[in-house]
């Protein structure tokens, strides 16, 4: 019983000594979290700006297929005016 009353005092200690956080390794995490903050407000950023840069693409993007719908639209009219052209002046 002695024995491991000791065994448990010896552990205890050691646990104590070893276990315990000095105050430069709270600096240490507290500078690391300080900076992993920085990252974080500058990748919050860069999403943001990605984000508009994405929706002013997506803008640009339809527009370019609405003037490309009007452009097939006056071509098909064109084709089918040069048709009738066409087959008037066969039938002459």
């Amino acid at each position: 019983m002695y024995k491991a009353i000791k065994i448990s005092a010896i552990v205890l200690t050691a646990g104590l000594a070893v276990g315990c956080a000095s105050t430069s390794d709270i600096d240490g995490l507290q500078s690391q979290i300080d900076g992993l903050r920085s990252d974080l407000d500058k990748t919050s950023t860069a999403v943001a700006s990605a984000q508009n840069a994405a929706r002013e693409a997506a803008a640009r993007a339809s527009a370019a297929e609405a003037a490309a719908e009007r452009a097939a639209g006056f071509a098909e009219e064109t084709n089918s005016k040069l048709d009738r052209l066409f087959k008037k002046s066969m039938m002459k």
